[in-house]
C-alpha cells in the first residue's frame, strides 16, 4: 500500500509526528508526579543499572531526531540546496536549543518567589542541551559525510565510548568501574562541571546529560538518521514495516546481550543501553507506521499530532510551570508558608485517600492542562520554531 496523499504533500510522516507527540507526554507524564516519594515503579528512572518505562523517554526523543533531520536535510540536499547553508541553520538551531535549556536550568534566576540563585552553582548540563549538542554533532556528520561514513561514525561512538568506560583508569579507582561512583563519566563531570551539575544525580558530581556520555547519544540520533534513509527509500510500506520491526528486534537482543559486559544503563547511557533503546524505538515505531501510514487508522492520532507540533516548546513550558508552581507560595491555615502545588496537591488530590494514585492523577493532571495549551497553540496555527 502506498502512503497517504498527506504524507506526500508535506513530505511528513504522521507516524513520527504521533511518535513524536506520545513521547512529549510521556516526558510531562514521568517529570510531574504530584509527590517524588510516591510514584510507581514504571514512572521512576532506574536507580542504576536496568530500565524502566521512564528510561525510554528520552533516547526516543532523540532517536525521533534523527529520523526527522534525514525527512529535512536529506530531501533538501538531493534538491540542490547548499550544504554550508544548512550547517549554518543547524548551528543555529542547535545554539536556540541549548540556550532554551539553560534559561530552563536557571529559571527564574533568583529575580521572583524568592528564589535562591548562583551562577556559581547553575547546573550547565540538561536535557535541551543534550539535544542541541546531538543535533549539532548528528547534522555534521549527516551533511559532510557519505552514508557509509555515517555508520562507520555510528560504529566508533558505540565502540568507542564502550572501551573509554572498561579501558581507562579513574585515579583512585582504576579502569571499568561502572558504579555511581568511580567511573570515568562520574570523574570527568566532577572534575570539569565542578558544582555544576545535577543536585539529583545518583551520586554529588555526576551528571545524567553529562560530558562523555554525550558520545553514545549521539550515536542514538545517528541511528535514527539511518533509520530514516531506510523509510524515504522506494520499498513498500508493507517491506518497511516488517524490516524495521525485525531490526528493532535484533537491536533489542543484541542491547540485551551486550548487557552482559556492560549493563544497560541510563544514567551513563551505556553502548548497550543505546543499542537496546534504538531496537525499542525501531519497534514502536514500525508499530506506528504500520497503523497509521499503512493501514490508515488515524482517528485516534490528532491530540499526539498536537503535542508533537510544537515539541520543544511543550517541553520547555512544562519546565517552566512546573517550577513555578513549586516556587508560588500561600499561607495555610495554621500559618505555615506551602507551595501552591502542595496547597493543591493535598486539597484535590490526595483526599483520594491513596498517595500512590493521587500522584500518578497529578501528573495526568498536568499532562492534560499542558495540552489544553498546545491545543490552543494549534487552533491559533502558532507553531514556534525553535
Amino acid at each position: 500500500m502506498a502512503q497517504s496523499s498527506a504524507s506526500k504533500a508535506s513530505g511528513r510522516l504522521l507516524s513520527l509526528d504521533v511518535f513524536r507527540g506520545a513521547t512529549i507526554a510521556g516526558m510531562m507524564l514521568v517529570n510531574n508526579p504530584g509527590s517524588w516519594g510516591h510514584i510507581y515503579p514504571p514512572f521512576k528512572h532506574a536507580a542504576w543499572h536496568g530500565w524502566t518505562y521512564t528510561d525510554t523517554v528520552f533516547p526516543f526523543f532523540l532517536w525521533i531526531v534523527g529520523v526527522a533531520m534525514t525527512f529535512s536535510m536529506a530531501k533538501r540536499i538531493e534538491q540542490g540546496a547548499d550544504r554550508n547553508k544548512l550547517m549554518l541553520h543547524v548551528l543555529k538551531r542547535s545554539a536556540a536549543i541549548i540556550a532554551i535549556g539553560l534559561f530552563l536550568n536557571g529559571f527564574p534566576f533568583g529575580l521572583a518567589f524568592g528564589h535562591n540563585f548562583a551562577f556559581e552553582t547553575m547546573r550547565l548540563p540538561g536535557v535541551l542541551q543534550r539535544i542541541g549538542l546531538c543535533y549539532l554533532i548528528s547534522g555534521m556528520i549527516l551533511l559532510y559525510s557519505s552514508i557509509i561514513w555515517q555508520i562507520r561514525w555510528t560504529a566508533i561512538f558505540l565502540v568507542g565510548y564502550w572501551l573509554l568506560m572498561r579501558l581507562v583508569p579513574v585515579p583512585g579507582y582504576g579502569a571499568g568501574i561502572l558504579e555511581p561512583t568511580g567511573n570515568l563519566a562520574w570523574y570527568i563531570d566532577s572534575t570539569v562541571l565542578a558544582g555544576h551539575t545535577w543536585r539529583g544525580a545518583p551520586v554529588p558530581g555526576f551528571d545524567p546529560e553529562g560530558i562523555i556520555s554525550m558520545i553514545p547519544a549521539i550515536a542514538t540520533t545517528m541511528l535514527g538518521i539511518l533509520t530514516g534513509y531506510f523509510v524515504r527509500s522506494q520499498r513498500s510500506t508493507e517491506d518497511k514495516t516488517g524490516w524495521m520491526f525485525f531490526w528493532g528486534s535484533i537491536l533489542i537482543l543484541a542491547g540485551l546481550t551486550m548487557d552482559n559486559w556492560l549493563p544497560i544503563n541510563k544514567n551513563l547511557w551505556t553502548s548497550s543501553y543505546t543499542v537496546f533503546m534504538a531496537g525499542l524505538s525501531l519497534v514502536v515505531f514500525s508499530c506506528c507506521y504500520w497503523v497509521i501510514d499503512v493501514k490508515g487508522y488515524k482517528r485516534w492520532t490528532k491530540p499526539f499530532e498536537i503535542y508533537g507540533l510544537n515539541a520543544i516548546t511543550m517541553f520547555a513550558l512544562s519546565g517552566i510551570v512546573g517550577r513555578l508552581i513549586m516556587l508560588i507560595k500561600l499561607t495555610g491555615s495554621d500559618g505555615s508558608v506551602i507551595s501552591f502545588k502542595t496547597w493543591y496537591y493535598e486539597t484535590f488530590f490526595l483526599s483520594i485517600g491513596d498517595p500512590m494514585l493521587a500522584s500518578f492523577l497529578h501528573s495526568i493532571a498536568f499532562m492534560l492542562g499542558l495540552y489544553l495549551i498546545a491545543y490552543i497553540m494549534y487552533r491559533q496555527k502558532w507553531v514556534l520554531k525553535v
